[in-house]
């Protein structure tokens, strides 16, 4: 795109999902938000960036890492101390294996649930005349 051209903003196309949440019992749970946390903290190299990312206040976020870090043997995520560029995180390789195991497990969800889902989606009430009840 050329300097100063300015994107048309496309209405995002309708895309059923799935949702993956695992309990693993004693208030222990993974799911889509921690996972996209952790990947937010992997594109920005901050608890607060990523947390303002998904509309969360640092400390919320904060809350969510030390959760993890908790509930795993190894550290999830680690604290970058501050210098003159200032302080940051670091999603660890645990971590990593953490997104990339659930990842896979969400997309083999959604691959073996394919057909109910579609069968589901022919059930609903088209987008255009539904109405809340």
């Amino acid at each position: 795109m050329a300097k100063g051209t300015v994107r048309k903003p496309t209405k995002a196309a309708a895309k059923t999902s799935l949702h993956l949440r695992i309990d693993f019992g004693g208030e222990r749970s993974l799911g889509p938000g921690k996972i996209r946390l952790l990947e937010l903290i992997n594109e920005t190299g901050s608890i607060s960036a990523a947390g303002r990312a998904l509309a969360m206040s640092y400390r919320q976020a904060w809350l969510l890492i030390d959760e993890l870090n908790h509930m795993f043997r190894e550290p999830v995520v680690t604290a970058q101390t501050g210098g003159g560029g200032g302080g940051g995180a670091a999603v660890t390789e645990t971590g990593n294996d953490i997104v990339r195991l659930y990842r896979e497990m969400e997309r083999r969800a959604y691959g073996t649930a394919t057909p109910e889902i579609r069968s589901l989606t022919r059930l609903l009430t088209p987008a255009a005349s539904a109405k809340i009840h």
